[in-house]
This record gives structure tokens, C-alpha cells and sequence, in this order.
């Protein structure tokens, strides 16, 4: 078995493997979400506010400055 990422460009092509997919010629699944998008949503629902782009450009300066300080 051989697996294909393809983008579909035209809406009847979906037909085509939907079809494809009901007379047993085909599977489709869905891709599964990336390690990173899944920790990144699991941390934002447990999060009481998101920081806005100032606090989070402060704290990468934080850690810049930190990092830098050691060398």
C-alpha cells in the first residue's frame, strides 16, 4: 500500500475520489493534526489569557538577553 498527499484544485475531483472511495478502491483518512498544534491548543485551553504581541516580543527579549549574558 502506498500512501499520497494530493491538494485538490477543482471540487468535482473530490467526487471523483469519493467515488473512488465507495467502490472500495481507495481509503481516505484524514491527516492527523501535528505534534505541535496539538501542544499548542492543549496549553492555550488551559490558559486564563493569551499574551499580546508586546508581552510576548518581552519575553523573547528576556530570553535573548539571558542567552547572550552567558556567552
Amino acid at each position: 500500500m502506498e500512501a499520497i498527499k494530493i491538494e485538490i484544485l477543482n471540487p468535482k475531483a473530490l467526487q471523483l475520489i469519493e467515488s473512488m472511495q465507495d467502490l472500495n478502491l481507495i481509503k481516505i483518512t484524514e491527516e492527523p493534526a501535528s505534534k505541535l498544534k496539538l501542544y499548542l491548543k492543549k496549553m492555550r485551553k488551559n490558559s486564563t489569557s493569551v499574551p499580546d504581541l508586546d508581552e510576548i516580543s518581552k519575553m523573547v527579549d528576556e530570553v535573548r538577553a539571558e542567552r547572550n549574558a552567558k556567552k
